[in-house]
């Protein structure tokens, strides 16, 4: 007789959180878990709520409801602490044009310096490891103001993978990315959930890498959460067309099936 699976312990539990900003209500009692080892795409139109939900996860916002972050309360976290367990790429990371990119990814190391700011062996280790997994290694030397968009993304997100967090929020990391930046981010996102038991969770406006890619998603529509599950339980034509408010058509793939807008 086979032994049931035992699912892992959250390393985050959400429960009815809800936020406005004036009296408009942005989100409205999403409870919701995070699992170490899996990646969790959060997927939903413009202005559905993803990028609240996420500054409230990393405690950068205050609604309503409770978040729990391994078995304490997220409001009574440590902000080094924290640093040390939660990671967070915003839409829109802000940065010095004149900064290198070695001192970039070293500021994901700043949680853990000393009170002289001294760098340990693994801060070094750390971040040359990271470098070469995003393939940084030749920018190194270069401002950030002299890189393209695409790179500028690939070293925020090295910033966030130096902290060697527990949990990793991403609000729409495919941007500037090409194709082949993307797919490669997705497949890092993966191993590094997989192999070293990260927990992810991400925004995406991409249904279909999103469902090629993620364990789990997440579809947030006008600030509630309507479905959650395997891409072939959530990229149904209905719900996505309900959500996104345009006519989706179902292609079969080898994997999972497709979703696109119908154009006729």
């Amino acid at each position: 007789m086979t032994s049931p699976t035992t699912l892992p312990t959250p390393v985050l539990t959400a429960t009815n959180l809800s936020f406005a900003y004036s009296e408009h209500l942005v989100l409205h009692e999403v409870s919701m878990e995070l699992l170490p080892g899996q990646v969790v795409a959060l997927i939903g139109p413009n202005g559905s709520g993803k990028s609240t939900l996420i500054k409230l996860l990393c405690g950068l916002i205050h609604g309503s409801g409770d978040i729990t972050l391994r078995d304490q309360p997220l409001r009574r976290w440590r902000r080094r602490l924290l640093a040390r367990t939660v990671a967070y790429l915003p839409q829109s990371p802000t940065y010095e044009p004149a900064d290198r990119v070695a001192e970039v990814l070293r500021l994901g190391r700043a949680c853990y310096w000393t009170a002289f700011g001294l760098e340990t062996d693994h801060d070094l280790a750390t971040v040359a490891r990271i470098a070469n997994l995003l393939e940084l290694n030749d920018l190194l030397d270069r401002r950030m103001d002299q890189l393209s968009g695409g790179q500028r993304q690939r070293v925020f997100i090295g910033r966030c993978l130096v902290q060697e967090p527990a949990i990793l929020f991403l609000d729409e990391p495919n941007t500037y990315l090409d194709l082949k930046h993307q797919v490669d981010l997705l497949k890092l996102l993966q191993t590094l959930a997989h192999e070293h038991h990260l927990a992810v969770l991400m925004a995406s406006h991409d249904i279909n890498l999103a469902g090629a890619f993620a364990d789990e998603l997440m579809l947030l529509s006008e600030g509630r959460l309507t479905a959650r599950g395997r891409a072939d339980q959530v990229l149904q034509p209905a719900l996505i067309s309900q959500a996104y408010g345009v006519e989706m058509i179902q292609i079969p793939s080898p994997d999972h099936s497709l979703l696109f807008p119908k154009l006729c």
